[in-house]
């Protein structure tokens, strides 16, 4: 079976929280053959384990490590590298992935109010303005 994932199915497989949905998830991810998770999935699950979990950045870098490295799992890898490279940036992880697939897009400028996003993205290399 090629399985594509919701958030959470992640949440629950990384963090047990309910033991009953986490078994469900682990075992339907382990009988497939294809794991898809969406950038949009990974960046709801960032912001799922910072927000709601309270996970440090650490701790969410390698449980998206471990994602990343799962023989089944099929992501957008340079859109994912992108949203590491904003993360260790001090930006989020979200911002990356939407700077890079605006730019596989067409845009080759990123432009927000978000000041934070912008210094980020402009410290790892990306032509980011900041409106206002």
């Amino acid at each position: 079976m090629k399985i594509g994932v919701d958030t959470n199915i992640l949440v629950r497989a990384l963090t047990d929280d309910d033991p009953a949905q986490a078994a469900l998830a682990k075992d339907a991810m382990a009988a497939s053959e294809t794991i898809a998770v969406s950038t949009v999935a990974l960046c709801e699950l960032v912001w799922v384990l910072k927000r709601g979990y309270g996970l440090s950045d650490s701790a969410i870098k390698a449980a998206l490590k471990t994602i990343m490295t799962t023989a089944a799992i099929s992501i957008d890898r340079p859109a994912v590298e992108a949203g590491f490279a904003v993360f260790d940036a001090g930006g989020d992880f979200a911002d990356g992935i939407i700077a890079h697939q605006a730019r596989a897009l067409g845009g080759d400028t990123f432009v927000s109010f978000d000041r934070r996003a912008i210094a980020a993205l402009t410290s790892v290399g990306v032509a980011a303005r900041l409106l206002d």
